[in-house]
């Protein structure tokens, strides 16, 4: 390999592999605590799911324990420290001693209550294969994967999917207390019985509607802000920043966004459609791709139409609110879509702390110059 490749290839090369072996290996550890322990961890609605299909899991479990331990291994040979290689070939080995693909549940007591985290590893692992090489193919800008802040970036993303339970009653329990009148209204039936496509579309408008007017208000009121200029803080966009929000961000926009799915009664099917859409369509607008969509662009939020939202350059600032559908926008005056794309991202006068703990107390912290927008 000295013979093939330059000392900094080499060395560039061996990083890339051993923080990779790395993070796989952790979500190995992960994983096999979830296939021991799948009452207390695993999603209690998806767990008949696994249950069918276990050999598949298994086999994926299997494949990524092998790879961590082989990308740990070209670490080791390609850097002369070799200690985030060193450390993925040990991840790798307790994952085997864990039981590997092949361990079986030490409990079998039926809870109701489950900490979702199969969850956070199945996004992770599947929004990484997906994300990572399309940013790689279609890059927006020149920037490394484990650019600044990623980190803090990956812990927003293991807190809010691995309590995704959690957040869904925090979420769902106001909005059903305030809203329990609204559980029999003779108009639900009828939006139930609509086509299920027609559901989906009426979902992403009803939601994208109310959420936009929340969007603004998180921008309007200084006291909101600091709360949604965590998400904003982001100085690179990619699929991994759309996770960085903080959690009375994320509970007050699920919940005021729900009451109107709650309201109107539409089909579990269509919400579901919903779901999935948004689990792919919220991470692809951050990331880090040059598609620009001619014409989807003026109907649905793109990555461009959303990195404009979230530029600190003058002309960008308080545009493009709109989640979903960017016509939102150009209904109420607040679209901003030119030829070029935004220059520079996050903040504007003041930058919050890169810290994860750090951005969760900004917000109730007193600050000298207030952020932008308030």
């Amino acid at each position: 390999m000295s013979t093939l490749l330059s000392p900094a290839v080499r060395t560039d090369l061996g990083k890339r592999a051993g923080v990779t072996a790395g993070l796989l290996g952790v979500l190995c550890i992960l994983a096999e605590f979830c296939f021991l322990f799948p009452h207390l961890l695993v999603t209690n609605d998806a767990r008949s799911f696994y249950a069918d299909h276990i050999g598949v899991f298994r086999a994926i479990l299997q494949g990524s324990i092998i790879l961590t331990f082989a990308l740990g291994m070209l670490s080791v040979l390609t850097l002369r420290s070799k200690a985030h290689g060193g450390i993925a070939m040990a991840l790798a080995l307790v994952a085997l001693l864990m039981g590997g693909a092949e361990a079986e549940p030490l409990t079998h007591q039926a809870r109701g209550f489950s900490a979702g985290l199969d969850y956070f590893i199945l996004e992770l692992l599947v929004l990484g294969l997906l994300f990572i090489p399309m940013e790689r193919l279609w890059a927006q800008t020149e920037q490394p994967i484990f650019r600044v802040g990623w980190q803090t970036d990956l812990k927003h993303l293991f807190v809010s999917h691995m309590g995704v339970q959690l957040i869904a009653f925090a979420t769902l329990i106001p909005a059903q207390m305030f809203f329990t009148w609204a559980v029999k209204l003779d108009f639900q039936a009828a939006v139930a019985a609509q086509p299920l496509w027609l559901q989906f579309f009426e979902i992403l408008f009803v939601i994208d509607l109310v959420s936009y007017w929340i969007h603004r208000a998180f921008h309007h009121f200084p006291w909101m802000w600091k709360f949604h200029a965590i998400h904003h803080s982001s100085l690179h966009m990619d699929w991994l920043a759309s996770s960085r929000s903080h959690l009375v961000d994320v509970l007050v926009n699920r919940t005021l966004g729900f009451v109107p799915v709650f309201i109107l009664g539409f089909a579990p099917p269509a919400i579901y459609a919903y779901l999935v859409f948004v689990s792919f369509h919220a991470v692809y607008i951050h990331a880090n791709v040059n598609h620009r969509w001619p014409v989807l662009r003026w109907v649905f939020a793109t990555p461009e139409f959303h990195h404009w939202h979230h530029t600190s350059d003058d002309e960008g600032i308080d545009k493009n609110f709109a989640v979903f559908l960017s016509f939102i926008d150009w209904m109420f005056g607040t679209a901003y879509l030119p030829a070029h794309m935004p220059k520079n991202y996050g903040t504007t006068k003041f930058q919050p702390p890169e810290t994860y703990l750090g951005q969760l107390a900004y917000p109730f912290q007193k600050h000298e110059e207030e952020t932008p927008y308030g």
